[in-house]
């Protein structure tokens, strides 16, 4: 017989068993909606739906993070660095690796499956009137986005935060987290992505994300190319907004490597920050970070006053950037990195030669169909050995036989290796590595590769 400690143990076991079924349930209604691959461009269905529901949004101030590459890692930075300072945050960060749960972020933490559900079922009958309604108007229902950007605004204004951290999903102007209207619009590096939907120059890309400068807003942007930095001050100057871009307002001054990351010294919008140390590898990494600290400081202080050092240097010594030039595994060592356009594999190149000394790199790469592939190859061509090529459990994976001919192409035929099964793929690219005293193995080219493989490398116990 068992006594009460084991009773309550087996209870709280099979209230989270319940807990976590319910929650995926949530993700299974979301899913039967339109996907993330093709948007809406239109804001009045999230903005009716969040009208309904008492427009959550305008509870809390927001920061509003876009670019082509580096919106979750700087987010991420931001929110640390926001809740190192006492506030209480909430994040929304997309896609996600491994649970849904992750999109939601409230003080650190992902959403609970409690308050998933619970806040679900308090804003379901709302989508559904919302749907009701662009049915009427002849319109597709709200997307699987649409829905979740609403659900996250909803869960924030429930917890409740003092600030909310808030990614674009795509573009800026008709994504459907510009509803929220944003005191600080952040921009990481601009460049060629979802050419399709957005854009075919740099310039269209830069005009399509500068829609979410809001009036009188304070603005942060990274160094940008030339015809996306003319975007950016246009639309500063439509808006009446104040304009600061690294390298003319603040900047990153100096960056060494160290064991687990780096040290950093940053000149701010009001001060310099010497020697801070950022847990995460990579030169972009570094200039994400001074990116997260310029916008902080526009939020407090407006820009002019300067932030405590040694919140600032918590702040970023306690980020985190799951996924990005992350290490799961040792023996061999297995690195994981979300990069999935050329801009992202040139980074993660450099990274790969200024943070890590492997003496033979293998890689295992599965690239989304609506991606630049031979870009990504090209970029990783002069610091990988060998290409184990393979496909996510995406269903917009490019089957890996076509990738394949893709990377022959590129790299030729001697360096190729073809395994449509990730897990066949990680393990041949893991017996391969391992054969060398300091092999590794890198896997990259889609998020949903990354979120499969460090599933697999959990459950397979590749890193104690």
């Amino acid at each position: 017989m068992s006594d009460n400690g084991d009773d309550d143990r087996e209870a709280g076991d099979y209230d989270d068993a319940l807990a976590e079924r319910a929650a995926l349930e949530v993700y299974e209604e979301l899913l039967l909606r339109v996907g993330e691959a093709a948007p809406q461009p239109r804001l009045d269905a999230t903005r009716r739906a969040a009208e309904l529901l008492g427009d959550p949004q305008r509870a809390y101030p927001v920061i509003h993070v876009t670019g082509t590459n580096g919106k979750t890692s700087t987010s991420r930075m931001i929110e640390s660095l926001l809740r190192a300072h006492g506030l209480r945050t909430g994040m929304l960060t997309s896609p996600h690796l491994e649970r849904v749960n992750e999109r939601i972020v409230i003080d650190g933490e992902p959403i609970s499956n409690t308050a998933l559900v619970s806040n679900w079922n308090d804003i379901r009958a709302f989508l559904e009137l919302a749907d009701a309604e662009l049915d009427l108007n002849g319109e597709a229902p709200l997307t699987f986005f649409e829905a979740l950007t609403v659900l996250g605004f909803a869960a924030f204004a429930d917890a409740p935060v003092d600030v909310v951290v808030l990614e674009v999903g795509m573009g800026g102007e008709w994504d459907s987290t510009n509803v929220a209207d944003g005191q600080v619009a952040v921009f990481t590096p601009i460049a060629l992505d979802h050419t399709a939907r957005l854009g075919n120059t740099v310039a269209e890309i830069a005009r399509t994300k500068s829609g979410i400068i809001k009036p009188a807003a304070a603005v942060v942007s990274a160094a940008q190319q030339p015809d996306a930095l003319a975007e950016l001050e246009r639309a500063a100057e439509l808006t009446e907004s104040t304009l600061a871009v690294e390298g003319a307002r603040f900047g990153l001054l100096t960056d060494v490597v160290a064991v687990g990351g780096q040290v950093i010294t940053v000149k701010g919008l009001a001060a310099e920050y010497p020697e801070l140390f950022l847990p995460l590898f990579g030169d972009h990494q570094a200039r994400n970070a001074t990116l997260a600290i310029a916008a902080v400081e526009s939020f407090i202080g407006g820009g002019t006053l300067a932030l405590n050092q040694d919140i600032v240097a918590e702040g970023l010594a306690t980020a985190t950037s799951p996924g990005r030039l992350q290490v799961i595994g040792t023996e061999p060592t297995v690195v994981v990195d979300a990069a999935h356009n050329p801009h992202g594999a040139a980074a993660l190149a450099v990274a790969l030669t200024e943070y890590f000394t492997f003496d033979s790199v293998t890689a295992v790469i599965g690239i989304l169909g609506d991606k630049d592939a031979a870009g990504i190859l090209r970029e990783l061509d002069a610091v990988v050995d060998l290409f184990v090529i393979t496909q996510s459990t995406s269903e917009r994976a490019v089957d890996a036989d076509e990738l394949a001919r893709i990377a022959v192409s590129i790299v030729g035929p001697d360096r190729v290796v073809v395994e449509p099964s990730t897990e066949t793929a990680l393990e041949t690219a893991r017996d391969i590595a391992g054969r060398t005293e300091k092999g590794a193995v890198i896997v990259t080219g889609s998020i949903t590769l990354v979120g499969d493989t460090m599933a697999y490398a959990r459950a397979q116990g590749w890193k104690s």
